[in-house]
């Protein structure tokens, strides 16, 4: 479960930004009615979903490729080449250069981790993972690369990687340890490395073959009848290979109309049909099994009937986590959302995209209009049209 991320330095993001998914301790009784909306675990409480709004070309879909691009990071380092470039770009508009940082802290079976790494577009500078086994806070490592060439000075470790140093020695400028450890088969970075590639989901849009076909394998019946509340008249779905000497999947769709006719799932079926298809495999994946989906625009293609039925589901599961963009106001609303889940992001003069809550606003009281006040620019993050 992720508590919260702190970005600097990727794309039009130039200082420090937090998303926090910890919910504040709210009393008011809107909030109340919403207790569905966070899970507790272990001492935190930590939000369910969390939307941003803001004006086109404001950065909000920055935050989320930023994320995105370090959580990559974390699972693709260890295949590196001396000729690797990274895939961002840092804030063009500073007048120094500053390294790149991300930070997050999460929860492993209750318990806490920090993970933190800065970097430019060609080396890693600095890496840390500290965590927090009895309530206490303990090192598992620390890296900073200014401090020479000798790995002993460059790193520090506690006790609970074996034989750090090996790992240490295999680990070049262009990979994080977290990633060369956890391919060296060190537990505690197996398990960090693990829950990455386990339990978030970066881009449901990018879900090959193989995650299809093992997402349908065990939630086929669940994402039949979610698709029959959404309205749809799909009525079963299956997978084939291409031919025998083929390893690609094609996807084959059932209608009520004539359940014995196949429709080719990417050449017949509506652009909408396979958003929600792709979208509700993932949406099913981090209710069942808990999660984080991270979703841009999410209004992409879906009705808004959808967008909340969707809500309602993450809403209404044990653990699962969503993030998303969107520019629909109709969801601003404090009966759809508490002031902690609704964040804004807006450009200041020098083009740097600031991130901060409806939370932040103290003057906002439960029977705003939360929708007319953003769209009159109380909050900003809207776009100013010249007439």
């Amino acid at each position: 479960m992720i508590i919260d991320i702190h970005l600097s330095n990727f794309y039009s993001i130039n200082n420090d930004i937090t998303l926090s998914l910890q919910a504040v301790n709210l009393r008011g009784k809107q909030a109340l009615a919403l207790k569905n909306h966070f899970f507790e675990c272990g001492d935190e409480k930590l939000l369910k979903t969390v939307v941003i709004y803001g004006a086109n070309a404001s950065g909000k879909s920055n935050v989320i490729k930023a994320v995105r691009t370090c959580l990559k990071l974390i699972l693709n380092s260890h295949n590196h080449n001396e000729d690797t470039v990274f895939n961002f770009e840092p804030f063009k508009f500073a007048d120094n250069e500053k390294l790149s940082r991300f930070d997050i802290r999460f929860l492993i079976d209750g318990i806490e981790y920090e993970y933190s790494f800065s970097l430019t577009k060609t080396e890693i500078f600095t890496e840390s993972l500290y965590f927090y086994p009895h309530g206490k806070k303990a090192l598992v490592f620390t890296r900073d690369e200014t401090k020479g060439k000798n790995k002993k000075d460059i790193y520090s470790f506690g006790r609970r990687i074996k034989r750090p140093l090996d790992v240490a020695e295999s680990t070049s400028r262009k990979t994080l340890f977290i990633s060369r450890a956890s391919q060296m088969d060190r537990d505690i970075a197996k398990k960090v490395f693990t829950y990455f590639k386990n339990k978030v989901i970066l881009d449901y849009a990018d879900y090959s073959p193989f995650v299809v076909e093992e997402s349908l394998k065990n939630n086929k019946e669940a994402l039949l009848r979610l698709l029959k509340v959404a309205d749809s008249d799909i009525v079963d779905i299956k997978l084939k290979k291409r031919d025998e000497a083929s390893s690609e999947l094609l996807i084959r769709t059932y209608h009520r109309q004539k359940p014995s006719v196949a429709f080719d799932f990417d050449a017949e079926e509506s652009n909408g049909t396979k958003v929600l298809f792709k979208l509700m495999l993932a949406i099913l994946t981090v209710v069942k099994d808990g999660g984080l989906l991270l979703v841009d625009e999410m209004e992409n293609s879906l009705h808004v009937k959808l967008i909340e039925y969707i809500l309602n589901l993450v809403n209404n599961s044990d653990s699962a986590q969503l993030i998303f963009t969107t520019h629909n106001t109709y969801l601003l609303n404090l009966k759809k959302f508490r002031k902690d889940q609704v964040y804004f992001v807006n450009k200041d003069v020098k083009g740097s995209s600031d991130l901060y809550s409806l939370y932040d606003f103290k003057d906002v009281k439960d029977g705003i209009d939360v929708e007319k006040a953003y769209l009159q620019g109380q909050f900003d993050a809207i776009p100013y049209i010249d007439d």
